[in-house]
């Protein structure tokens, strides 16, 4: 009992204070009316003032309570496109590049090219020492004539018929090992010239005239960097979007302000189970020469992406249900749930039931409730909108 009355008290107390804090402090109806009272509750509590009714609570009456309408500003729904855009760092590599080596083993005489010569496909670019290969060129050589003289005696004794159709054969089997031979041995010498394998620009060689080689020393690297390839990585999500073919643009870092058109060559076939992206190789073209194996590339695709109401980030408001937005139609605020899609700085995609060019409110909001009237500031005179302070 004794505490039962002691709460009775102390309610009392409150309700006492809250009625003394209504009568004498100034603006106190319209804090009431903020916090959801009911506007015969607050009138009870905090009647109206002198210059607080009539024209002087037109502007900062709440919409729908009995008020004037809510001086509102807003602005115009936008559509927009999400994940429109992909930007990835890569690098670059010449669309064909090897490291020439010789296909036999001996001391280099020669070395024809110079480094960062550009070369074609079949040129020699170094010799090594063949007179051995040579000679034994000419000994296949020699037995090959040698046996083609004894094939065309036999031919002409077998026409006689003075050699059996085995001695033919045996001549003829002659002939052929001996042209092996030959080709094997012409094979060998050419082998000691060292030519590259396509066009390309030579880079830096590490060898010189004298030196002995194997078949595993680098004689050059050749580069063929008419075209670049650029590997990147893209986010999980666009690996369905990134197709063979599609088309890119590239800046290389080294050369900011330029860009550089091209094509996806390849996209690899799973994801990175670690970085949860997707391996891609791009093919930049290089018409005048201008880049180089081992660059770095800023990468940028655009694909056709998911079309978004897009608003302010002003009007968005949250609640304990989720975010929402006030949409103004016929001159009513009206509340709309919205989800958000993609956050920017100057705007904010939403999926909702919004359409293109509706108004939506991005100041005065506090003073706002569903169905409540509201007037737009600079809607008449056509001016921009002023600042609203939310709390006048």
């Amino acid at each position: 009992m004794r505490i039962g009355k002691q709460l009775l008290v102390s309610l009392g107390v409150i309700a006492a204070g809250v009625f003394l804090w209504g009568r004498f402090v100034p603006g106190a109806n319209d804090m009431l009316e903020a916090a959801g009272l009911p506007s015969r509750l607050v009138a009870a509590i905090a009647p109206a003032r002198d210059g607080e009714g009539g024209e002087g609570r037109s502007g900062g009456g709440r919409g729908g309570f009995g008020g004037g309408p809510a001086l509102v500003a807003t602005k115009p729904v936008a559509i927009a496109l999400v994940n429109d855009r992909l930007n990835a760092i890569g690098d670059g590599e010449a669309i064909r590049s090897v490291t020439v080596t010789p296909y036999a083993t001996g001391n280099l005489t020669e070395v024809l090219v110079a480094s960062g010569d550009r070369v074609k496909q079949g040129q020699v670019i170094a010799r090594l020492d063949s007179e051995e290969q040579a000679i034994a060129a000419d000994q296949a050589r020699v037995a090959r004539d040698a046996a083609a003289q004894k094939l065309k005696r036999v031919e002409s004794l077998r026409s006689a018929s003075a050699v059996s159709t085995a001695d033919f054969q045996d001549a003829e089997s002659a002939l052929k090992a001996t042209e092996l031979a030959l080709q094997t041995a012409e094979l060998n010498l050419r082998r000691r010239d060292i030519v590259a394998p396509y066009g390309g620009i030579v880079g830096i060689i590490s060898v010189n005239p004298g030196d002995y080689v194997t078949t595993t020393t680098a004689i050059a690297r050749i580069d063929d960097r008419s075209e670049i390839l650029v590997d990147f990585w893209v986010p999980e999500r666009f690996a369905t979007q990134v197709q063979v073919g599609a088309e890119v643009s590239a800046t290389a870092i080294a050369r900011p302000g330029e860009t550089f058109a091209g094509r996806i060559q390849a996209v690899d076939n799973r994801i990175d189970q670690e970085s949860r992206t997707l391996r891609v190789r791009a093919q930049i073209d290089n018409p005048e020469d201008v880049l180089r194996a081992g660059m770095s590339f800023q990468v940028n695709m655009t694909f056709p992406g998911e079309r978004f109401p897009s608003v302010d980030p002003l009007a968005v408001q949250w609640s304990a249900e989720g975010s929402y937005v006030w949409r103004v139609v016929d001159g009513k605020a009206e509340k709309v749930d919205v989800r958000i899609v993609q956050r920017n700085p100057d705007k904010v995609l939403l999926s909702a039931e919004l359409a293109e060019n509706d108004m939506v409110i991005t100041e005065g909001v506090q003073r706002l409730a569903p169905g409540g009237e509201v007037k737009i500031v600079g809607r008449d005179d056509g001016a921009a909108a002023p600042r609203i302070s939310e709390g006048s």
